[in-house]
C-alpha cells in the first residue's frame, strides 16, 4: 500500500507520490531523491535546503487571482496590491527569486528595521510599493524620506504619536535644506478591539504591541491636518495575528476598520484612499485530516474582504478603497524544503539478531523466545500479556541478582519484537493498551540536522512540520517513530505523538541511504533559526527549470565552516589558528613529519562545516 503522509492534505498539489517516490508536481516532474543525490554527488553531504522559485510565483500567482476574480465579481471599484513582509524570509536567494517572479504585478516589500529598508530600496522597482511598519527613529524616517525622493512609492506606517512628530520634524527639515522635496505617503496602523485567534492572537486586540488607540487617532488626524501634511495620509493598516487559522475574527476586524476608514475619510482625509488588512493567511501544516489547522479558502478570504469593503463603501458613501495585504507565509513556506539524511537507528538492538541466548537459558527467557515464535492473529493478545509479566519477572530476578546482563538484553529485545509483531496483527482492534504499548517500541532516528536551527517555531511554538521519507513509498512503514536531532539537547528531539502519528520505514543506514523531508519551511524558520552548538544554516541551493522541463541546481550557498562560525561569534580566528599550530609544533610525542600529516587533517576538517558527515558501505 502507498503511504502518502496527508500529501494530498498540506501539499496544495505542489508535491506529488510517483514512481515510489516524492516528486515535485512541475514540468518533467523531477524526484526529490533525484534532486538530492545530485547535490550530494557534488560533494554536499550535510542536510540541504531546495528552494523552489516557481512555487513563490504559483503563491504570488494565485493570490492575485484570486483578489481580482472577488473585485469582478462583486464589481468592486479599488485596486488590489500586495507586499512581501521581509521578516518571514530576508535570505538573498528568496528576495532575489520573489522579486524576478512577481515583476508582473508591481509587487512590493514591506520592512521593519533599518536593515530591511535597505534591501526594500535596493530590491523594489521604483513604482512598486514600500511599506514601513515597526518602531522607528528619526534616522529610519529619514531613510524613507531619502527613498521617496529617489522615486520609491513608500508609505510610512505610524505606530504612534511620537513617530508622527518626527516625521513633522524631518518633513520641516527637508523643506529647509533641500526646498522642494517629495514627502513619503503616511499610514496609521489601527489598534483594533477585534482580536486574532491562536498563537499570535495578541497581534491584534487593545492589548497589541501596535497602533493607534480612537484617541491617538483623532490626535493624530489633528496633527496631520494643523501640519499641512493630511493629504499625505493615504493609508489605514491593521493585522491581528500570524497563521490565522479561522475567517470569523478577520470579518469582524473588516468591519471595524471599515468604518474607522469611512469615518476618517468623510471627516475630511480625502486622499485615503487604502486599507492594509496586514498578514495573517494561514497555511496548512496539517499531515492528519482530523487535525487541519485552517477552516476557510483562499477564495473564502478574498470574498470576505472585498464584500465588507464594498457594502462599508457603500453605506458610507465613500470610494471603495485598494486593497492591500502583506501575507507573508502564503507566500513563502511552500517554497523551502529540508532535507535531511537518517544517520541511525537507535532502537535496532532490539532485533533477532540482537539476541546473546545461551546454550542453558533462565525458562522464562526460554518462554519468551517461543511465545514470540509462535505468535500469530489468534493468540496475539494472550501472548502479549504472557510477554508482559514474563519481563516484569525477569526485571526482578535481575535486581535480586539471579539472572545476568545477557538475560536482561533478552529479555528486554524479545519483549519489543512481541509488542511490535503484536501491534501489527492487532492493528485493526486498536485500542488503548496498544497504543501505549506502542510508545514502548519507538525508533528513535537520528536525522542530520538541527530543530533549532531549521524548525525553531517547532522548538518554541510546537508547531507541526509535514515531515516524510522522499522514497520507498510502495511499502508500508512499520515503526513508530521519535525523530533525533544532532545537537547535544534533549529538547532537538520530535516525539512520536499518538494522535499524530509518524511512521518509517526499517531500514540499515549501512547499507541504503534513506533520507527525511520536512516541508512548508520557507516562513520564518531560516530567519529565526539559532546556532545552537553553533550548527549554522544548511546548505542551500536554488532549483529551477530550463525551457525543456528538466531541473538546475544553481545559486549554491554551502553552509559555514567551522572557522567561519567561530568567527560569526567574535572569537578571534587568528588567535585560534595560531593555538592550534604551537600545540601541534611543541608536542613532543610527534615527528616533523607526522606533525605536517596531523596539521592538513585539521585544515581539512577546519575547513568543513558542523554537521556530521554519512559514510555509506551500499552494501548488494
Amino acid at each position: 500500500m502507498q503511504q502518502n503522509y496527508g500529501i494530498n492534505i498540506w501539499s496544495d498539489n505542489n508535491f506529488i507520490i510517483e514512481n515510489n517516490t516524492v516528486n515535485i508536481n512541475h514540468k518533467n516532474r523531477p524526484s526529490l531523491l533525484e534532486i538530492t543525490q545530485d547535490a550530494r554527488g557534488q560533494g554536499y553531504k550535510g542536510p540541504l535546503l531546495l528552494r523552489f522559485p516557481h512555487l513563490i510565483k504559483k503563491q504570488i500567482d494565485t493570490l492575485y487571482r484570486e483578489f481580482n476574480r472577488a473585485r469582478e465579481e462583486f464589481d468592486y471599484n479599488g485596486k488590489f496590491q500586495a507586499v512581501f513582509p521581509l521578516k518571514v524570509n530576508q535570505f538573498p536567494n528568496f528576495v532575489n527569486s520573489l522579486i524576478e517572479v512577481s515583476k508582473e504585478y508591481n509587487y512590493g516589500l514591506e520592512a521593519g528595521s533599518k536593515a530591511e529598508l535597505i534591501i526594500a530600496i535596493t530590491h523594489t522597482p521604483l513604482n512598486a510599493p514600500i511599506t514601513v511598519n515597526g518602531f522607528k527613529d528619526k534616522e529610519m524616517i529619514s531613510l524613507c524620506f531619502i527613498a521617496s525622493n529617489m522615486g520609491h512609492n513608500i508609505t510610512i506606517t505610524i505606530e504612534g504619536i511620537g513617530e508622527l512628530e518626527t516625521i513633522i520634524e524631518v518633513n520641516r527639515e527637508f523643506n529647509r535644506d533641500n526646498k522642494i522635496h517629495i514627502t513619503p505617503k503616511i499610514g496609521l496602523r489601527i489598534r483594533l478591539h477585534s482580536s486574532g485567534i491562536g498563537i499570535w492572537e495578541k497581534s491584534g486586540g487593545y492589548s497589541s504591541k501596535f497602533g493607534l488607540t480612537s484617541t491617538e487617532l483623532l490626535d493624530a488626524y489633528d496633527l496631520l491636518k494643523k501640519h499641512a501634511l493630511l493629504d499625505k495620509l493615504w493609508m489605514i493598516h491593521f493585522h491581528i495575528g500570524s497563521q490565522m487559522g479561522e475567517i470569523a475574527p478577520l470579518k469582524k476586524a473588516l468591519r471595524e476598520v471599515g468604518n474607522i476608514y469611512g469615518d476618517l475619510k468623510n471627516r475630511g482625509a480625502t486622499e485615503l484612499n487604502a486599507i492594509n488588512i496586514g498578514g495573517g493567511l494561514a497555511v496548512e501544516y496539517a499531515q492528519h485530516s482530523n487535525y487541519k489547522e485552517l477552516n476557510y479558502s483562499l477564495k473564502e478570504f478574498a470574498n470576505d474582504v472585498v464584500f465588507l469593503m464594498k457594502e462599508i463603501s457603500k453605506n458610507k458613501n465613500i470610494k471603495e478603497p485598494d486593497i492591500f495585504t502583506e501575507s507573508g507565509r502564503f507566500i513563502a513556506a511552500h517554497h523551502l524544503v529540508l532535507i535531511a539524511p537518517i544517520l541511525e537507528l537507535f532502537s535496532q538492538e532490539y532485533h533477532e539478531k540482537s539476541l546473546r541466548l545461551k546454550e542453558n537459558n533462565p525458562p522464562l527467557i526460554t518462554e519468551l523466545y517461543d511465545l514470540w515464535r509462535s505468535l500469530n492473529k489468534m493468540n496475539a493478545r494472550e501472548y502479549l500479556h504472557d510477554s508482559l509479566d514474563h519481563m516484569e519477572s525477569l526485571l526482578t530476578l535481575f535486581d535480586l541478582g539471579y539472572i545476568d546482563l545477557e538475560d536482561r538484553s533478552n529479555t528486554e529485545i524479545l519483549v519489543n519484537l512481541i509488542i511490535k509483531k503484536s501491534i501489527l496483527l492487532l492493528n485493526k482492534n486498536d485500542n488503548n493498551e496498544l497504543q501505549r504499548l506502542q510508545d514502548r517500541i519507538q525508533e528513535r532516528y537520528l536525522v542530520n540536522f538541527s530543530a533549532f536551527q531549521s524548525l525553531p517555531d517547532f522548538w518554541g511554538l510546537h508547531q507541526h512540520f509535514p515531515v516524510m521519507p522522499i522514497d520507498k513509498l510502495d511499502s508500508t512503514p512499520t515503526n513508530p517513530a521519535t525523530i533525533w536531532d544532532i545537537t547535544c539537547d534533549s529538547d532537538g528531539e520530535i516525539p512520536f505523538n499518538r494522535e499524530k502519528p509518524l511512521y518509517l520505514h526499517d531500514i540499515n543506514v549501512d547499507e541504503e541511504e534513506y533520507f527525511l523531508a520536512f516541508f512548508l519551511t520557507g516562513a520564518y524558520q531560516e530567519v529565526l533559526g539559532m546556532k545552537h552548538n553553533l550548527f549554522t544554516h544548511p546548505t542551500e541551493i536554488v532549483v529551477n527549470f530550463d525551457k525543456n522541463g528538466e531541473y538546475i541546481l544553481e545559486n549554491f550557498v554551502e553552509s559555514k565552516n567551522i572557522m567561519d562560525v567561530l568567527d560569526e561569534m567574535d572569537y578571534d580566528k587568528s588567535f585560534i589558528d595560531k593555538k592550534l599550530k604551537s600545540q601541534i609544533k611543541e608536542s613532543t610525542t610527534m615527528s616533523q613529519t607526522q606533525k605536517q600529516k596531523l596539521l592538513g587533517k585539521l585544515y581539512l576538517y577546519l575547513s568543513e562545516n558542523s554537521y556530521l558527515k554519512t559514510i555509506q558501505t551500499h552494501k548488494n
